[in-house]
């Protein structure tokens, strides 16, 4: 049940009619509540919350909440991802897990809650914690690694913690993008032990947290990780570069707006050992182009061109 302070916080917000530190109230209440257990309430109390409140007020508040999250309201569906149906297998298994959690806790079994998320850049790993964030119904925090990595002996250890509180506190799908940066191996240590101490608190923190959020690290380098890390992942991801059928379903959607036929052929072979975002923005800047050089006839020529433009900036880089 709600505590004594609790209470009298709802109230004194409702009187003072401050939306801020009611709907504070509210998320303290259903955290407060999912730790005693009560999840299917703590879910609820979150759902009501989600459909009452306005969008961008809640996320200026949950902003204000700690400055090292970028707290964010997501609109991406898992059936917008054009990845294997393996990887949409893993992911909805997570999903079906967290929405059924009173179940398996009957036969003392937990829901996959923390997952690791290893690949190239561009191959669905950030969109994978968007999907999860508005499939499941909660805010989506990323954890801002440039502000919590410092040079300064403890300093990022102390951010650690405050950050697993807020995880605590606030539910929601929370993001650590370029995990590396603080998941290194500890015998890569070059800064008097710092590493090593980043790693170790990482390690009890995500071991200990049991709050009802999901946890997702996203590394584009897994030979860089500690092993250690990987024991305390419920799930490890792996991401790729799209296939040929993959590049072709991803292509077609993003090329419909121009409602023009195309052959294709050429632009799917050429476009292959391209990640997932260096293509959808080939695609966007073939439409820009187009429209705006009234050249449609040329169509197929300008989308190759611009695959290679994005070719040619890994082979320089």
């Amino acid at each position: 049940m709600a505590t004594a302070d609790q209470i009298k916080m709802l109230i004194k917000s409702h009187y003072a009619d401050n939306y801020e530190h009611f709907n504070t109230a509210v998320l303290q209440l259903a955290a407060h509540e999912a730790r005693n257990g009560h999840t299917a309430l703590a879910r609820e109390i979150q759902e009501i919350v989600n459909k009452e409140r306005n969008n961008r007020h809640n996320i200026l508040h949950l902003n204000k909440y700690n400055e090292f999250i970028d707290y964010q309201e997501t609109d991406q569906r898992l059936s917008e991802m054009f990845i294997s149906g393996e990887l949409k297998e893993r992911i909805q298994r997570i999903k079906n897990e967290f929405r059924r959690q009173d179940e398996l806790k009957k036969y003392n079994l937990k829901n996959r809650r923390k997952i690791l998320l290893v690949g190239p850049p561009g191959t669905g790993k950030t969109m994978t914690a968007s999907v999860l964030s508005t499939e499941l119904g909660m805010p989506l925090g990323t954890i801002m690694m440039d502000k919590m990595v410092t040079k300064y002996m403890g300093e990022t250890s102390s951010k650690l913690r405050v950050i697993f509180e807020a995880i605590g506190e606030l539910q929601g799908v929370y993001l650590f993008d370029e995990f590396d940066a603080i998941g290194s191996k500890r015998d890569q240590d070059n800064d008097v032990g710092e590493m090593r101490r980043v790693v170790n608190t990482f390690l009890q923190l995500l071991e200990q947290d049991n709050s009802g959020s999901l946890i997702i690290a996203a590394t584009n380098n897994i030979s860089l990780l500690d092993k250690a890390l990987f024991r305390r992942f419920d799930d490890v991801i792996f991401y790729g570069n799209p296939d040929e059928l993959q590049i072709k379903s991803l292509i077609e959607n993003k090329l419909s707006i121009l409602e023009m036929k195309l052959d294709l052929t050429k632009v799917i072979e050429s476009a292959q050992g391209l990640s997932h975002s260096e293509i959808s923005r080939a695609c966007d800047d073939s439409i820009k182009e187009i429209i705006l050089s009234d050249k449609k006839e040329l169509a197929e020529n300008i989308i190759l061109a611009m695959i290679q433009e994005r070719k040619d900036i890994y082979a320089k880089g």
